[in-house]
């Protein structure tokens, strides 16, 4: 569905369902047909647009009032998401969500999810692309070719990759298949990863690098494969550009804030780099057809049009992951892959408590833990076999009282409660 395609709503009225939509889901990028077929089945009242931007995707939420939102490259803004008042979900179709303002979403409750991993392969193809486009220098030669011009003897100059060193950035599934792709070229294969161990790096067969800076030196050839956020802006900076090999290639398929521009141009016009790069730090917006970053003006730099999931296979197993995403929380109200769940919270005391299944016992709980002034920061309530009785294990931000604690035993359908203090990395012997 191109970006003209007209505004469309549907509803889906198949066999076994009530007519009415489960959700209002609204599509503010392009979307494989079958994702949407598939939410039409689910029962959810659908409205594609993509052409949606800025303010009008604002328009738009506030129009549709959607409980999801789905996008691939467009902007969520906190304003946009201000707009949604029956907003719970915005999910991004493939695998970084910078583009998503997630501390705006986590302070309305909204959970963002992502699917990571499904163009893995699209990914990786494209990344060696580029590295044999930079090698043997296949878009000079076409370029040449076109010219009428013949070049047999300058374009005969290229190093090859059988025994040469591939570098990888970033050992997600996106780095894994870069190095298998590594490994069959005959190449030897090193890695850096903050998750990577040396015995991990043994099990793959590749070299393990504990610092980055050693890949630099080591590798003739650079894949970079790390999600975008703070711990990885200019994670390829000056440093690392100076520790590079004179003729080394490098190759982005992540994200352009990665790499600090400025120290690759110096690398590449100093050293005879080459770069190959899928992404940029200065992307038009979607729709928006100038560009205008002056790093592909380098020679010996390669560019895409930031294309490395736009596969008909990748996009097929992107909508199919959307559509698992969206039925699992409209089954359970739990999100996969959410991304803006808290990693830590203030919660310092557990507490358990055992009660018979009967309405009303954990409104009494609350209401005691309430009145004293506790709050409550994370709970579960676990049903027993035959659902006689369960568990809630609530987590507090601090102790409750002895009164209170009293209190919540007196019900007379509560059978045992215990507290226990929850122990954090902070705490001696976590």
């Amino acid at each position: 569905m191109g970006t003209s395609s007209p505004t469309t709503s549907t509803t889906n009225q198949a066999e076994g369902t009530a007519g009415e939509s489960q959700a209002t889901v609204l599509l503010a990028d392009s979307f494989q047909p079958s994702g949407i077929a598939a939410l039409e089945q689910q029962g959810c009242h659908v409205h594609v647009d993509p052409s949606l931007e800025g303010d009008a995707l604002v328009d738009a939420i506030r129009e549709h009032d959607p409980q999801v939102l789905v996008v691939r490259s467009t902007r969520v803004s906190d304003a946009a998401i201000a707009a949604g008042q029956s907003l719970s979900l915005i999910v991004r179709a493939g695998a970084g969500y910078d583009t998503i303002d997630t501390t705006a979403a986590s302070a309305q409750g909204i959970s963002v999810a992502n699917c990571p991993g499904m163009n893995a392969l699209a990914v990786a193809e494209l990344a060696w692309g580029l590295i044999l486009a930079c090698d043997r220098r296949i878009p000079d030669q076409t370029i040449d070719l076109r010219a009428g011009t013949w070049k047999k003897k300058e374009y005969a100059k290229a190093a090859g990759l059988h025994g040469r060193t591939l570098g990888v950035i970033g050992l997600g599934r996106i780095g894994l298949a870069v190095a298998r792709r590594g490994q069959a070229f005959g190449m030897k294969v090193i890695a850096w990863s903050r998750s990577l161990t040396a015995d991990t790096a043994d099990h793959l067969g590749i070299g393990w690098c504990e610092e980055l800076g050693n890949l630099a030196r080591m590798a003739d050839v650079v894949s970079i494969n790390v999600a975008a956020n703070a711990d990885t802006k200019h994670l390829i900076d000056a440093s690392f550009c100076d520790a590079l090999r004179p003729g080394a290639i490098v190759v982005n398929t992540s994200r352009g804030s990665v790499i600090d521009q400025d120290a690759l141009r110096t690398a590449i016009r100093d050293k005879n780099v080459r770069a190959g790069l899928d992404v940029f730090a200065d992307e038009p917006a979607a729709g928006d057809p100038a560009f205008s970053d002056a790093i592909v003006q380098e020679p010996g730099v390669y560019g895409t049009h930031h294309v490395g999931a736009s596969t008909a296979q990748a996009q097929e197993a992107i909508a199919a992951e959307v559509v698992r995403i969206i039925s699992t929380w409209l089954d359970s109200g739990e999100v996969p892959n959410c991304v803006n769940l808290a990693t830590r919270t203030s919660a310092s005391e557990l507490l358990s408590v055992r009660h018979l299944n009967k309405p009303g016992v954990l409104a009494h709980v609350f209401d005691v833990i309430g009145r004293g002034g506790v709050n409550v920061e994370e709970m579960e309530n676990v049903i027993y076999a035959d659902a006689v009785a369960a568990c809630a294990r609530i987590q507090l931000d601090r102790s409750i009282g002895e009164d209170d604690l009293e209190a919540v035993r007196s019900h007379e359908h509560v059978i045992s409660v215990t507290r226990s203090a929850i122990k954090t990395p902070d705490t001696p012997g976590a």
